[in-house]
């Protein structure tokens, strides 16, 4: 089996360091870091290079601030498979549900 790479960009400056993107990590990948963004919070980063892309660190972002990117393995190019942006109120997310007639 083909191993997947994954990537993510956090945005340090609005990161609040939560720690919930940690926790939700099932390899490990994402620590707080020893520095503070401009609002005063440490925020999270990427410390192993393990990410598999699985998008369970965006998907319990409060502040929406994590992009997940898996790699295609044939061109090598990035691309986002999990971005959360402007969340005003409750939301609902499906992950790997296919549509009827897929």
């Amino acid at each position: 089996m083909a191993k997947i790479r994954g990537d993510i960009k956090i945005d340090v400056e609005k990161c609040k360091g939560c720690e919930l993107c940690i926790v939700a990590c099932p390899l490990d990948a994402i620590a707080l870091s020893d520095g503070i963004n401009k609002q005063g919070y440490h925020y999270a980063v990427l410390v192993e290079d393990v990410c598999n892309g699985c998008k369970s660190c965006a998907l319990v972002c409060p502040d929406a601030v994590i992009t997940v990117y898996r790699e295609d393995r044939e061109s090598g190019k990035k691309e986002p498979v999990a971005e959360l942006r402007k969340v005003t109120g409750d939301i609902t997310i499906q992950v790997g549900v296919e549509e009827e007639g897929n």
